[in-house]
């Protein structure tokens, strides 16, 4: 257990880093110039100061459920559950969401707007197949016997799926103004924020995913939802 918790505390530093680094691009110390002469385009836009406290909380919320599943897994009683196969198939689908909306950033300050809609659609498309994966493997859960109130183990198991999956659906609504904005040809400016918004918010579903995958099927490290049995 302790080389678990280790294991976790290691990556959700990770996670954290990587927020902290993302709102440290502008460094006053090493500008060159008088004041008046610092650009306004420097400051962070309202919408992404907004994520980055979201993003934040959201952290704290997955860190307090991954504290009380490393205080209920030192119980005595606790029993894993299968591993579904399909959870690694998942995982690529996400990852692949992840570089599309990367992509799709690249391809926004360039303004090919032909582009930013083809990663848009793409992005979309692989989250939505995570989403739908998920479900399906909540159904061979399910149909196996393997219900919330059937152990310690199956509840956090759809606990922190169904949490994690809640914030996918929620990054599916700005995904789908993206695309409007996308669609219609809306103005360069807001069509770049919104695509850099989500692409920012994907990397973070998928860091997060990448946690919680560690915490369902890393049995080697005392991190056991999941036994190594696949189901």
């Amino acid at each position: 257990m302790t080389i678990g918790l280790v294991f976790l505390s290691v990556l959700m530093a990770a996670v954290v880093w990587w927020l902290m680094r993302q709102t440290l691009n502008v460094r006053p110390w090493q500008a060159g110039g008088p004041v008046p002469e610092v650009r306004a385009t420097a400051a962070r836009p309202p919408a992404k100061a907004a994520l980055w406290v979201f993003l934040g909380v959201a952290s704290s919320l997955f860190a307090l459920f991954a504290s009380a599943y490393a205080m209920r897994l030192a119980l005595a009683d606790w029993n894993p559950l299968p591993r579904p196969r399909l959870l690694m198939l998942n995982t690529a689908l996400l990852v692949g969401a992840s570089l599309a909306m990367e992509w799709t950033v690249h391809a926004a300050r360039r303004a090919d707007l032909a582009a930013v809609r083809r990663g848009l659609w793409v992005g979309g498309l692989l989250t939505l197949g995570f989403v739908a994966g998920q479900l399906v493997v909540w159904k061979q859960l399910s149909g196996a016997g393997y219900l919330v109130a059937s152990s310690a183990a199956a509840a956090f198991f759809y606990l922190l799926t169904a949490v994690h999956g809640l914030h996918v659906l929620g990054g599916l609504v700005a995904w789908v103004r993206a695309t409007l904005r996308a669609w219609r040809g809306s103005d360069t400016a807001r069509l770049r924020l919104g695509v850099e918004l989500c692409a920012t918010y994907w990397h973070y579903l998928l860091a997060v995913w990448v946690a919680l995958y560690a915490l369902l099927v890393s049995d080697e490290l005392g991190l056991a939802i999941c036994s190594s049995t696949p189901l």
